[in-house]
């Protein structure tokens, strides 16, 4: 009795585990695509997603590339909810942008969620128009730098860890060791310089005085009614009103048919076990980080 039991615990275990093996080949071979077929009369509006922390630039550019050459496409409407993240990222989305709405060729709409600060700021100000709902948060001008100093916890467990470099800030940032003041100076020289390329650009893109943006660019976050009194942003709305001034800055006045992006993914088992945390987990190996958030 006890001999069959096993057998047929051992034939379900066999099954499962072929099922599994089965839907990772299927996986591995295959790529996901996002975004529903959507018919309709109206002006085609592409949809490029901006969410989360913004480590990485090339999937979004890569989106709205591929909306500004497509002919089918009228309008592109960038739906913004981070709270910002590397300055590079956030820098290259912001000039693609720029680009393509300079080009004069299609319209480009900046609908922010429900944060879209700091980054998420930079990014929208490279478009048309920016729109945003009254409780949206954003602002936070400003940039950040932080690491982690192990040098207390490694000592307790006995641990050291010997440098050889070739100049006294080489391992500036290191967590193996505590930063001397020639370390907070140097930091300190890039971090204002980033803050001032911010600063410039909200002025620049905005219309504003610069002194006036130096003076909200203390990395305070603002509600959308008040970036609107401010003129960081050009309009009070949701994503629904947003769609449909893109649709109408086409000159079609037709109900706008939303088009997501297709993207193709390649399968990884590291980033279906963890998630977007496998990406934030690599980029947060390369220490330091300056961040816009």
């Amino acid at each position: 009795m006890s001999g069959s039991r096993y057998d047929r615990s051992m034939r379900w275990m066999l099954w499962l585990t072929g099922i599994f093996l089965l839907v990772l080949v299927i996986s591995m071979f295959s790529r996901r695509r996002s975004g529903p077929l959507i018919i309709g009369k109206g002006p085609r509006i592409g949809i490029v997603e901006v969410k989360g922390l913004l480590l990485d630039s090339e999937k979004v550019v890569r989106q709205l590339e591929r909306f500004n050459r497509r002919k089918d496409i009228d309008a592109i409407l960038v739906r913004v909810d981070s709270p910002g993240g590397t300055v590079a990222a956030s820098q290259e989305i912001y000039e693609k942008l720029r680009r393509i709405r300079d080009d004069g060729h299609k319209p480009i709409i900046a609908s922010m969620g429900t944060v879209a600060a700091s980054g998420g700021l930079m990014v929208a100000l490279g478009a048309d128009t920016i729109m945003a709902n009254s409780g949206t948060v954003t602002g936070s001008i400003g940039v950040i730098l932080d690491y982690p100093v192990a040098e207390d916890l490694l000592s307790k467990i006995g641990v050291t860890v010997e440098v050889i470099k070739s100049g006294a800030l080489k391992d500036a940032g290191s967590p193996y060791r505590a930063s001397t003041a020639e370390d907070r100076r140097s930091f300190q020289i890039v971090i204002d310089d980033l803050h001032e390329q911010f600063t410039e650009l909200v002025a620049r893109e905005r219309g504003l005085p610069l002194e006036a943006v130096r003076k909200m660019a203390t990395g305070q976050v603002f509600t959308g009614r008040q970036a609107l009194e401010l003129e960081l942003i050009d309009l009070l709305g949701g994503y629904e009103d947003a769609l449909n001034l893109a649709g109408v800055l086409t000159g079609n006045l037709e109900r706008p048919v939303p088009v997501k992006a297709l993207e193709r993914e390649r399968f990884s088992l590291r980033k279906l076990l963890l998630g977007d945390y496998a990406t934030w987990n690599e980029t947060m190996l390369v220490l330091p980080q300056y961040r816009m958030r």
